[in-house]
């Protein structure tokens, strides 16, 4: 490598290399520093380039009604959703292309809320990026609590930001931008009060099970057999043995698959867990009453939130739920004995037919799934 040397200026020094090459540092940097300052002069803001809408008012005037019209349509979405909560039939059903066919009425308030979100989003930022200030700010570090005038400085400040943002000069902005975030609550209070209404139609609901005896058709008023979950095959009282535990379905289930289209909703509520207990185990005489030789049944559905009742622990005989800890005594008709759950699981009474098959000769003596305000045991 040959050696290299910068010609010195008049505001240079040289500074040897370990190679032994000089180089030339300007006044002001220092070795060691790879050559930077020990200070760095503020570059200042870019210069702020104005808008249409700052410069002309019919532009700004445009602004203004693009933002109230984003507003409005915001509005017509709230006001879509709400004759929609009320007018459309939750079952109703319509054939839409590329979809299939599909629920109409939660595609109708998916779409009319989401237009209201969105119109106000949009509308927001379309409303700064044209009208409100846009000049960039540097504000220095000062102390966390700032001067008496300050404090009171910063309140007109933001006084002063509704006059930049053109408020009082665009009184449609004003009252659409109301409007839309008037109503826009409306959907969220509807929904609130409608839970905490009147509770016959959610007991009603919960009461009805598809392990309810049908009253018409060929197999009116015929037990109905319990079935291995997914399997459906039918148990024999003799396969039950102790510590085993059978996750079950009624035999009902396969025509409603056929009949119905709230299938799932049918299968949580008709979730039943199957267990035997020795002789010894059983002591509650309503409890022995819906058994069949130790076998007893239970819903699987917790009474707290309705998470599924899935492990049980044999030594103990205790049911746990996985969601919140909620443990449930089977020896003692499914009572609460630990968790946040109030009430015990509802037991699905059980016997068997000419052929040894385990059935249910009827359905849940109470509603199933988690507790409410209203609801006996």
């Amino acid at each position: 490598m040959s050696d290299t040397s910068l010609t010195p200026t008049p505001s240079s020094s040289p500074v040897s290399t370990t190679s032994g090459d000089v180089v030339e540092l300007d006044k002001g940097h220092h070795q060691g520093t790879g050559g930077l300052p020990e200070r760095f002069s503020d570059p200042g803001l870019p210069p702020h380039i104005p808008r249409a809408a700052d410069l002309d008012e019919a532009a700004a005037d445009r602004a203004e009604k693009q933002v109230a019209a984003l507003f409005g349509l915001s509005i017509l979405g709230t006001l879509g959703f709400l004759v929609s909560f009320f007018a459309i039939d939750p079952d109703a059903r319509v054939f839409i292309p590329f979809i299939g066919n599909s629920n109409l009425y939660n595609i109708v308030i998916g779409v009319t809320l989401a237009i209201a979100v969105f119109a106000i989003g949009a509308g927001a930022v379309h409303w700064a990026k044209t009208l409100m200030p846009d000049e960039e700010v540097a504000e220095d570090r000062h102390p966390i609590r700032s001067s008496d005038a300050d404090r009171a400085a910063a309140v007109d400040v933001i006084l002063d930001g509704g006059d930049k943002a053109q408020l009082p000069r665009r009184p449609l902005i004003k009252a659409t931008l109301g409007g839309a975030l008037a109503l826009f609550a409306l959907p969220f209070v509807v929904q609130l009060v409608r839970s905490l209404g009147p509770m016959e139609k959610a007991v009603a609901e919960s009461a009805e099970t598809i392990w309810d005896i049908p009253t018409e058709g060929e197999k009116a008023g015929q037990p109905i057999r319990l079935m291995r979950d997914p399997e459906m095959t039918p148990i024999r009282a003799d396969e039950v043995t102790i510590g085993s535990v059978y996750h079950v379905m009624p035999e009902t289930l396969q025509k409603y698959l056929d009949e119905e289209h709230h299938i799932l909703e049918a299968k949580a509520k008709a979730a039943v867990l199957l267990m035997r207990l020795g002789p010894e185990d059983l002591t509650i005489p309503k409890q022995i009453e819906w058994s069949y030789a130790g076998i007893v049944a239970y819903s699987k559905i917790c009474t707290h939130v309705g998470c599924p009742v899935g492990l049980y622990e044999q030594t103990t005989h205790h049911l746990l739920c996985p969601c919140h800890q909620s443990t449930f005594d089977v020896k003692a008709d499914c009572e609460v004995i630990f968790g946040p759950a109030k009430r015990p699981l509802p037991q699905l009474k059980i016997t068997v037919d000419d052929e040894g098959y385990l059935v249910a000769p009827q359905g849940f003596a109470e509603p199933v799934g988690p507790s409410y305000w209203e609801r006996e045991r």
